[in-house]
C-alpha cells in the first residue's frame, strides 16, 4: 500500500468508528454491533480494508497492547468492597452460575463442533462474559424493573474482569500444554505463567499506587505514567514468561482499584476514553479479518450452539443463581433471556486464536468467527426481543417518571425527599463526597461522580428515570447535564433552577433556552434564592386537594408566598411546575410547594 492508501484507510476507520458510536447512541444499542458489521462490510464483503496489508507485522503486537489496555481498564472497576454489597444473586451469577455456563458451552462446543477439550474450554471462558458496554444500552431500551436492572448491570461490571482473568488462565494452560513434554512439565509451565503474571501485576500495581499515594508525581502525569506502566508491565512479564502479560495487567488494575488511599477515578476516566478509541478501531480491524468462508463452513451447527447458549446455558445459570431468592418467576425469566456477549470476548479471542494457531493448535482460527457469531447473534436477538418480552412478562417499568437530580446539596436533598414522598424514584448525582454522604444519610439513592462523564454512561442507572432536575449551584454543570440527557429524556422533561447571572448577560453570552431546559417554579427562583429561603426556615410542604379544599382555596390560603414546584395528579403522574404550566389541579391531586415559615404557620 502506498502512503495515500494508508492515510485513506486510517481516515476511513476513524469515520466509521465515529459513525458507529453515534448510531449506537442514537438507537440506544450496543456500539459493538455496528462496529463489527462495519468491519465485516469493509473487509471480507467489499474488500476495502485488509488489516494485515495495512499494518504488516505490527498488527498483532498492536492488537496485543490494545487488549492489555482494555483488560486493565476493565479490572479497574472491580472493587472488593462492592462484592459484599451486590447481593447473593449477583454473587452466584458470577461464581456458580458462571461455572455452569462455562461447562455447558464447553460441552456443546466439543460435541457439536468437534473442538478438542482445551479449545472448547477456552471458548467457554470467552463467551461467558457479558459486560457493561453491551448491558447498559440494552437496559435503557428494555427498562425492566429496578431489581432486574441492578442485577444485570452489576453482573456485567463484575464478570468482565473475572471472565478475562479466566480466559487468560485457560489460555496460559493451553500454551503450557502445547510446549511441554508431558503433563508435569505443562503444569510447571502453567504455574510459572500464573506466578510471573501475579508477581508482575501485584508488584506493578503496588508500586504505581504507592507513587500516586505519596504524590511523587504531579497529577497531570498520572495518566501518562499509568499508560507507560501498563505497557511496561505487559511487555516485561511476557519477556520473563511468555504469555503472562495479560494476566499481569489484569491483576495490576485490580490491585490499584483496591489500594487504600489511592484514587483511580481520574485514571479510570482517561482509560475509559482510551478504551472507546481502542475498542472502536480494534473491532473494525478484527471484523475486517473475519473469515466468512470458515464461518459459513461451520453450517447450521453454529445456530444450534447459539440456541444452546440462549436456551440452556443462561437459563441454567439463572436457575442456580436465583434459587431461594425473592425474585418472581417472571423476573427470573427475563434474567434468563438477557446476556449479550461483548467486548472481552471479541478482543481476547482474536489475539488468542492467532497465537494458538502459530503454536500449532489445530482449529484455533475458528475461535474468531465462532466468537463473533455468538456476539452478533446474542446482541441482535436480545436487542430485538427483550423489550417486548419484558412487557409480556409484566416486569417492564411503566413510562419513566422518576427524577435524575444533578446536585446533592441541601436544596436538592430537600426536593429529593419531597419527590420520594410523592412515590417517585429519585437519583442524586454529585462530585462532592460530603453532599453524597449527607444524601445517603437521608435515605436518598446517589451516584458519586459527574453525570456527564464516560463512567456515568456505563454505570449510571437510568431505569425508571424520565426527568432531569439540574439543581447544582454551577450553571455550567446544569447546562452540560441538560445537553447530555436531552436525548434520553427529551427537551420537555429537562428542568433547572433560574440562574441570576444568566439574566444579567446579553444574548450573545447567555446560554440558549434550548440547552438550559425549563425553569423550575418560576423565573425568579434561583439556586441562591432557594438555598436562602430554606436557610431562613422555609419548607417544602405537601398538600392534598379535596372537594372541600380546592385549588382556589389553596391559593387563597398561601397566596404569593408559596412557590408551587410539583403536582401529582389522580393517575400518579408528577407534573413539574414552571411559569408556563397549563394544568389546573383538582380534587385528589397532591401539591408540593416551597412555603415560607410564617405563611405555613398562619
Amino acid at each position: 500500500m502506498n502512503e495515500q492508501q494508508i492515510l485513506l484507510a486510517f481516515g476511513g476507520i476513524g469515520v466509521a468508528a465515529v459513525g458507529c458510536q453515534w448510531l449506537a447512541w442514537r438507537l440506544k444499542l450496543p456500539a459493538i454491533l455496528f462496529l463489527l458489521l462495519s468491519g465485516i462490510l469493509a473487509g471480507p464483503v467489499l474488500g476495502w480494508l485488509d488489516p494485515q496489508e495495512l499494518f504488516g507485522p505490527l498488527l498483532m503486537p498492536l492488537v496485543s497492547l490494545a487488549v492489555a489496555l482494555i483488560l486493565f481498564e476493565g479490572s479497574l472497576t472491580l472493587h472488593l468492597s462492592e462484592w459484599r454489597e451486590i447481593g447473593k444473586v449477583v454473587h452466584r451469577l458470577v461464581t456458580v452460575g458462571a461455572l455452569s455456563t462455562w461447562a455447558v458451552i464447553t460441552l456443546a462446543t466439543h460435541w457439536l463442533l468437534g473442538f478438542d477439550w482445551l479449545l472448547a474450554l477456552l471458548f467457554g471462558t470467552l463467551t461467558l462474559v457479558t459486560g457493561p458496554t453491551v448491558i447498559v444500552p440494552m437496559l435503557r431500551v428494555v427498562r425492566p424493573k429496578a431489581s432486574i436492572a441492578n442485577i444485570l448491570r452489576w453482573e456485567g461490571i463484575v464478570i468482565d474482569p473475572i471472565g478475562a482473568l479466566l480466559a487468560v488462565v485457560v489460555y496460559s494452560f493451553i500454551i503450557a500444554s502445547a510446549e511441554g513434554q508431558g503433563l508435569q512439565h505443562s503444569l510447571l509451565t502453567f504455574g510459572g505463567v500464573i506466578l510471573c503474571g501475579s508477581l508482575f501485576g501485584i508488584v506493578g500495581g503496588w508500586l504505581l499506587g504507592s507513587v500516586m499515594r505519596r504524590q511523587w508525581l504531579p497529577e497531570y502525569l498520572h495518566n501518562l505514567a499509568t499508560l507507560a506502566s501498563v505497557l511496561g508491565i505487559f511487555i516485561g512479564a511476557n519477556q520473563v514468561m511468555h504469555e503472562s502479560g495479560l494476566l499481569a495487567v489484569t491483576l495490576m488494575g485490580m490491585w490499584m482499584a483496591n489500594m487504600k488511599d489511592v484514587d483511580v477515578r481520574h485514571i479510570l476516566h482517561f482509560k475509559e476514553n482510551l478504551s472507546v478509541l481502542l475498542i472502536s478501531g480494534l473491532f473494525i480491524l478484527l471484523a475486517a479479518r473475519l473469515d466468512l468462508v470458515a464461518l459459513i463452513a461451520l453450517g447450521p451447527l453454529v445456530l444450534i450452539l447459539l440456541l444452546v447458549i440462549q436456551f440452556v446455558a443462561r437459563p441454567l445459570n439463572v436457575l442456580l443463581s436465583t434459587a431461594g431468592s425473592n425474585l418472581s418467576w417472571r423476573e427470573r425469566a427475563l434474567l434468563a433471556w438477557i446476556a449479550p456477549r461483548g467486548i472481552v470476548a471479541a478482543a481476547v479471542s482474536a489475539i488468542f486464536a492467532i497465537r494458538l494457531d502459530q503454536a500449532g493448535h489445530e482449529g484455533a482460527l475458528l475461535l474468531v468467527p465462532l466468537t463473533f457469531a455468538v456476539i452478533i447473534g446474542t446482541v441482535v436477538l436480545q436487542s430485538a426481543t427483550a423489550r417486548p418480552l419484558a412487557r409480556l412478562l409484566k416486569v417492564a417499568e411503566p413510562a419513566p417518571s422518576g427524577f435524575l437530580i444533578v446536585g446533592a446539596n441541601a436544596p436538592a436533598r430537600a426536593i429529593g425527599k419531597a419527590l420520594q414522598q410523592l412515590g417517585s424514584r429519585v437519583l442524586l448525582t454529585d462530585s462532592s463526597w460530603e453532599n453524597i454522604r449527607a444524601a445517603r444519610m437521608d435515605g436518598l439513592p446517589t451516584y458519586f461522580g459527574n453525570p456527564a462523564s464516560q463512567h456515568a454512561d456505563a454505570h449510571l442507572d437510568l431505569v425508571g428515570l424520565g426527568h432531569l432536575l439540574a439543581l447544582s449551584p454551577s450553571g455550567e454543570l446544569n447546562t452540560l447535564a441538560s445537553m447530555r440527557f436531552r436525548h434520553d429524556f427529551g427537551h420537555q422533561r429537562l428542568f433547572a433552577l433560574a440562574n441570576s447571572q444568566e439574566s444579567r448577560r446579553t444574548d450573545k453570552h447567555r446560554t440558549s433556552h434550548e440547552h438550559r431546559g425549563h425553569l423550575l417554579g418560576n423565573e425568579t427562583l434561583s439556586y441562591s434564592k432557594l438555598a436562602s429561603l430554606l436557610g431562613q426556615g422555609a419548607e417544602l410542604y405537601s398538600t392534598n386537594l379535596t372537594e372541600g379544599f380546592s385549588w382556589e382555596d389553596y391559593q387563597a390560603l398561601h397566596g404569593e408566598r408559596a412557590t408551587l414546584l410539583f403536582a401529582r395528579d389522580n393517575s400518579g403522574w408528577v407534573h413539574v411546575v414552571t411559569s408556563d404550566s397549563a394544568f389546573k389541579p383538582g380534587a385528589g391531586w397532591t401539591l408540593v410547594a416551597l412555603i415560607q415559615k410564617d405563611t405555613a404557620a398562619g
